[in-house]
C-alpha cells in the first residue's frame, strides 16, 4: 500500500516535540530554480551530508478538484500511479526502486498529491526516469483499474470503516464545509470509485497530470549539471497541457451547530470531536491558531492535557489539532473519556478551556513555550533531504515562494500573545461548529441534529 495518512490513534498518540529552540543551528537552504517551456517548475539543493538523494513531484490536484458525484478521484491516482507505464511493467515501480535500496511513497490532501523517491546518490536516475514515465506515460487500464479498485476499498475499510471513531474525519468534513469544495475528504466514496468508467479516469489524469501542473524537487548529493541533464531529457519533451480551468472554490455560510451521536461498536471508550472552521494557511491568523493548538494540546503540559487528563482525570486523551488548508481551514478538538465518566462533561471542560484563553489570554509561560515549539520545528523539519523537499515544493505550491524555507520562522515570532487571545476569541468561542459523540454500542446514530444549512 502506498498510502501513508496520519490515522486517528497517531493523531491522539503522538509525542511532542521536547528539543529546546536551535533556530541558530540551522544554516540558510540554497536553491535553484528554473522551468520548463511545458510549465514544470524545477527546485534543485544541494546537501551532501549524506549520500542520498531524495526526489518530490508535488501535482496540484487533491480532493476539492474533484466532481462532487465522483470523489475520490485524486486519492485512487496516488494508487494507480504504482501500476505499470508504457515502459515500465506492471508491478515493477516497487522493485526497482528496493533493488536500487531506496524507498518510495505518496499521499494526497484536499489540495494535493505528492509522490516521493529517497535513494542512494548514484540512484537518481532512476527516480526521474520513473517519474517522467508516469506523468505522461501511465497505463490507465481495465486491469490496473480492477487492482487499484481493490486496494482502495480495502484501505477505506481498514481506515474508516472498521476503525474505533473512524467516520470522525469524513463526518466532520462533510458537515463543516457542507457543500463546498472541502465538504469531503481524500478518501472519497466506494460508490463513486466504483461506478466510474475507464473513461473517466483518463480524463483526469489527462487533466491534471501535465507538467504544467506540477513542481518537481531534487535534495541531496548530487551533481547539479547532472541533474539538469536528467530533467531535462526525461521532462522536457513533453508538451504543456491545456489549460486547467478549475471551478471557483465554493465556501458556503456556516450559520448553526451540527451535533449528532453515533453508537460505535468499535470504541471501547466515549468520545467527543468537535470540529470549528479555522484560518487558511499562510494567513496571519493560522500562524497565531498554531501556536494556539500547541499551548491547548502540545504534550502532558497543555491546558487541556494538565485539565481533563491528570486533574479532573475525565479523559484518557484530550488535544486539538488545525488542518492547513489552501483556501480554507480546520480546527478539531479531541477528547476520549475515561471509563465510566460523562463524555458531556469532558466536552463542556474542553469549552471551558478555550474559553478561558479567549477571556484571560495564556501565560508568559505558555507563550515562550509556543515560539520554542516553533523555533524547534522549524530547524528539525529541514534536517533531512526529504523534509526540506517536502517543504520546497509546499512554499512553491501555495506561496510562489521556495525560499519561504529560510524566512516563515518570522511569520511565528511576530504572533503575540494578544493574537492568541484574538483567534481564540474568533474562530473557537462559536457555536458554528459540528459536534460529534461517540459512545460505545450499538452501530446506528441516536440522534442527528439539523445542520441548519
Amino acid at each position: 500500500m502506498k498510502y501513508r495518512r496520519l490515522s486517528i490513534a497517531v493523531a491522539l498518540l503522538s509525542a511532542c516535540l521536547s528539543i529546546a529552540p536551535a533556530r541558530s543551528q540551522m544554516n540558510k537552504i540554497n536553491i535553484t530554480e528554473y522551468d520548463l517551456p511545458n510549465g514544470l517548475h524545477v527546485i534543485l539543493h544541494k546537501d551532501q551530508s549524506a549520500p542520498v538523494v531524495s526526489t518530490l513531484l508535488h501535482y496540484r490536484v487533491g480532493s476539492r478538484d474533484e466532481n462532487p458525484a465522483r470523489t475520490g478521484f485524486a486519492h485512487f491516482f496516488e494508487h494507480l500511479m504504482f501500476e505499470g507505464t508504457k515502459d515500465i511493467p506492471r508491478a515493477s515501480i516497487d522493485k526497482y526502486v528496493q533493488e536500487a535500496g531506496g524507498e518510495l511513497n505518496a499521499y494526497t490532501s484536499f489540495d494535493e498529491t505528492v509522490y516521493f523517491f529517497q535513494l542512494p546518490a548514484n540512484e537518481l536516475q532512476l527516480a526521474l526516469w520513473i517519474e517522467h514515465q508516469r506523468m505522461r506515460n501511465l497505463l490507465v487500464d481495465n486491469k490496473g483499474v480492477e487492482t487499484q479498485r481493490g486496494v482502495v476499498k480495502e484501505e477505506r475499510r481498514n481506515r474508516y470503516d472498521n476503525a474505533p471513531y473512524g467516520s470522525w474525519n469524513e463526518k466532520i468534513f462533510t458537515r463543516l464545509f457542507h457543500g463546498g469544495s472541502y465538504g469531503w475528504t481524500p478518501i472519497g466514496s466506494t460508490q463513486h470509485i466504483d461506478s466510474a468508467a475507464i473513461s473517466e479516469f483518463v480524463d483526469f489524469y489527462n487533466r491534471f497530470y501535465q507538467p504544467s501542473n506540477a513542481t518537481l524537487v531534487v535534495a541531496g548529493d548530487f551533481d547539479e549539471a547532472k541533474a539538469r541533464e536528467y530533467v531535462d531529457s526525461y521532462f522536457a519533451g513533453y508538451p504543456r497541457g491545456a489549460e486547467i480551468k478549475r471551478e471557483a472554490f465554493k465556501l458556503p455560510e456556516l450559520t448553526s451547530e451540527y451535533r449528532e451521536v453515533i453508537n460505535d461498536p468499535k470504541a471501547q471508550l466515549p468520545g467527543v470531536f468537535i470540529g470549528f472552521r479555522g484560518p487558511k494557511i499562510g494567513e496571519p491568523d493560522y500562524y497565531a491558531m498554531s501556536m494556539l493548538t500547541d499551548i491547548l494540546a502540545q504534550g502532558e503540559s497543555s491546558r487541556l492535557y494538565q485539565r481533563l487528563v491528570d486533574k479532573e482525570q475525565i479523559a484518557v486523551e484530550a488535544t486539538s489539532f488545525p488542518f492547513s488548508l489552501q483556501y480554507a481551514g480546520a480546527v478539531v478538538a479531541v477528547g476520549i473519556g475515561a471509563s465510566g465518566k460523562d463524555i458531556g462533561e469532558v466536552e463542556r471542560m474542553m469549552y471551558d478551556e478555550i474559553n478561558k484563553v479567549a477571556a484571560n489570554g495564556i501565560s508568559d509561560e505558555e507563550f515562550k513555550k509556543a515560539r520554542n515549539i516553533k523555533e524547534a520545528e522549524f530547524v528539525q523539519g529541514k534536517k533531512g533531504v526529504f523534509d526540506k523537499a517536502r517543504t520546497l515544493a509546499r512554499y512553491y505550491t501555495y506561496f510562489g515562494d521556495a525560499n519561504m524555507i529560510n524566512t516563515e520562522i518570522d511569520q511565528y515570532m511576530k504572533v503575540t500573545k494578544e493574537d492568541l487571545q484574538r483567534v481564540a476569541k474568533k474562530y473557537l468561542t462559536t457555536d458554528k461548529r459540528v459536534v460529534l459523540v461517540y459512545k460505545p454500542g450499538a452501530a446506528e446514530a441516536e440522534n442527528q441534529a439539523p445542520s441548519g444549512r
